[in-house]
């Protein structure tokens, strides 16, 4: 696993990792990131079959460990007294300096975990994001006019996945929609694993350099987006390299995330005519889709990397501290005790308590947000193109071969 030979690499050097290395691994130890099309491919749920926690082929002095199973994935995901998430485990004592940390939710622990996100928590409710509810429409609908204006095939993900979410992204931090582009490139090259220890940390560092100059001006005259709202409620309370940090977590957590939900399961609908009449037809059925694809795509395929605070035991296995823990979500999803026939998207499946979101303290706080995109684009695309189609067949499509965030690359379709 990437993050695994990040860590090992940090230990080993103090220049840091190098993921030119990445090549050193076997291909079995790749098997949770890699898919046939839309499914993970067999190899994860036979090892989840066989054991629901098992130890990856890592050719290191580390242990890694793969989750699979649900119960055992809620286990560790819940469990921050076992396991920690802190960057600092993932590059070591020399392997970054402070500017290259993410800051943000995903890699801090309780308490300084706790304190951010009780910051942020308000801003993410239904009452506070329905103002956004006007704006997503628009965006939505914009997308959709450009659609029709192009002609021939057109590509959803380039004209409708990529520029809904770093839009609306934009209209909630408060930013400048001129920003859009380097929003999409700096959050998807921090997920290249084998673009080297620069793609990343480089894709970081330069995200929070121009988040950090957002904040400054809002600091100055607050606005009425997320940064603006946080510094007129907390003032001294949290600092400019906290709010960069919490922005680009929205960035990054937001963006990539939604944008390959918004392709994929747009491609469930136009592999399924069914589905896509019911979607066209029923204003109340998007509701059980939205919640049915993310548990069948699951795009985030693995959680952020946990560390052993101490000896613990999961599904019978003996984890011992300082070792890496890496939760399938992906597989977890599809665990048997979910329910039935849960390689098939189910449209009418009563709502599982799916991990596409994560779980426990590090559930991503953004989930509602993602949600009103979902609902809102999807039958808003099938009904402005009732005819919407493939423009090239199903096996000719280009998913993303090993990444952590899965997603096709395009998604060339015939509107009429």
């Amino acid at each position: 696993m990437a993050w695994a030979t990040r860590w090992y690499l940090a230990r080993q050097s103090k220049k840091g990792f190098d993921l030119s290395k990445m090549a050193l691994l076997p291909d079995s130890a790749l098997m949770p990131l890699k898919r046939n099309g839309l499914d993970p491919v067999p190899a994860l749920g036979e090892t989840r079959e066989a054991a629901p926690v098992s130890k990856l082929p890592i050719p290191f002095s580390v242990n890694v460990w793969l989750v699979t199973g649900y119960e055992e994935a809620k286990t560790v995901l819940g469990d921050t007294k076992s396991y920690s998430n802190d960057f600092a485990n993932l590059v070591g004592e020399h392997g970054a300096s402070a500017s290259h940390s993410p800051g943000g939710l995903g890699f801090a622990d309780p308490p300084e975990h706790t304190r951010l996100r009780k910051l942020l928590t308000p801003e993410f409710t239904m009452r506070r994001l329905s103002r956004l509810t006007p704006g997503i429409q628009a965006i939505i609908d914009q997308q959709l006019d450009r659609i029709g204006e192009a002609d021939g095939p057109v590509d959803l993900v380039s004209y409708f996945a990529l520029p809904i979410p770093s839009l609306v992204i934009c209209e909630l931090l408060g930013v400048p929609y001129d920003d859009r582009d380097d929003f999409q490139r700096l959050s998807m090259a921090r997920f290249d694993l084998f673009g080297g220890a620069t793609a990343s940390l480089g894709a970081i560092s330069e995200s929070l350099a121009y988040l950090t100059e957002v904040v400054k001006k809002q600091r100055a005259e607050p606005g009425d987006g997320l940064l603006g709202m946080l510094i007129k409620e907390h003032g001294d309370e949290i600092s400019d390299q906290e709010l960069a940090g919490l922005a680009d977590g929205v960035l990054t957590g937001g963006f990539e995330t939604t944008a390959s939900m918004l392709a994929l399961g747009a491609l469930v609908l136009l592999q399924d005519r069914e589905t896509f009449k019911l979607v066209h037809d029923d204003d109340t059925a998007v509701h059980g889709f939205v919640e049915e694809v993310l548990r069948h795509l699951t795009v985030v395929q693995v959680a952020f990397p946990r560390f052993a605070r101490a000896d613990v035991e999961v599904g019978g296995e003996q984890i011992s501290k300082g070792d890496v823990v890496i939760v399938s979500l992906s597989g977890a999803d599809r665990d048997p005790v979910l329910g039935d026939n849960l390689d098939q998207v189910d449209p009418h499946r009563a709502p599982t308590s799916h991990l596409a979101f994560g779980y426990g303290v590090h559930r991503c706080i953004g989930a509602e947000l993602a949600r009103m995109e979902l609902r809102a684009a999807y039958p808003a695309l099938v009904r402005r193109f009732p005819n919407l189609r493939l423009a090239t067949e199903s096996e000719d499509l280009n998913y993303r071969k090993v990444s952590i965030v899965y997603g096709v690359e395009t998604l060339p379709v015939l509107t009429n």
